[in-house]
């Protein structure tokens, strides 16, 4: 949390040290879990069945922890701010998802260290941190339990609903992920959102918001 938004010949500096460390982290970690999940259900052979179940538990709660340390982050750095959802400017985001990009039409968003995401993003994001992950790693934890301790459960009946909820949140989550793909490609440039989440700087953005 050692740096500090200010202009600069790069742009705008819009994303701290710890939230791009995280971000990326989160990426991978996801990108592996889905990786291991698909060999655990049968879809491919990497390492084994039961290194794949081993890894996937010890990415999960890797994942886990890195969470815990996000989300103090957010709320002692007060970045939770940026993921409470406003219709400010929400039509002409949609609009532009809509019709508008494929005229050539400039974004109507440009982030700012106070706003760092569209409209869109925000509901998105926020989707993603008080639903999906939530249920993710709640059906996982469950999952991880009846492992450990099967006698916990009276019949199969209950940890199939566990189940169903980590294969469905996992599908939710791996469709988030080809969302947010394709969209980092429609800032100003191809690779503008995704430059300024390696270095920070945002070339487009803004110093406060209007």
């Amino acid at each position: 949390m050692g740096d500090t938004p200010s202009q600069d010949p790069r742009g705008v500096y819009i994303f701290y040290r710890f939230e791009r460390f995280w971000h990326w982290s989160q990426a991978v970690l996801i990108l592996f879990l889905m990786a291991t999940g698909a060999e655990i259900h049968g879809f491919w052979t990497w390492f084994g069945f039961e290194q794949a179940l081993n890894l996937h538990i010890y990415t999960a709660f890797t994942l886990i922890v890195l969470w815990a340390f996000a989300i103090f982050w957010h709320l002692v750095a007060g970045h939770w701010r940026h993921y409470v959802p406003t219709t400010k400017g929400l039509w002409k985001t949609i609009s532009f998802y809509a019709t508008g990009i494929f005229f050539g039409e400039p974004h109507p968003f440009q982030p700012s260290p106070t706003r760092k995401h569209n409209p869109m993003q925000t509901m998105a994001y926020l989707g993603f941190k008080v639903a999906m992950a939530p249920a993710m790693w709640i059906s996982g934890l469950g999952l991880w339990i009846y492992g450990k301790f099967p006698g916990m459960y009276p019949d199969a009946l209950p940890i199939l609903w566990v189940h169903t909820l980590h294969i469905m949140a996992a599908f939710l989550i791996a469709a988030f992920l080809i969302a947010h793909l394709y969209l980092i490609t429609t800032g100003e440039t191809v690779f503008a959102q995704l430059r300024a989440m390696i270095t920070g700087w945002d070339k487009h953005g803004k110093v406060d918001e209007d």
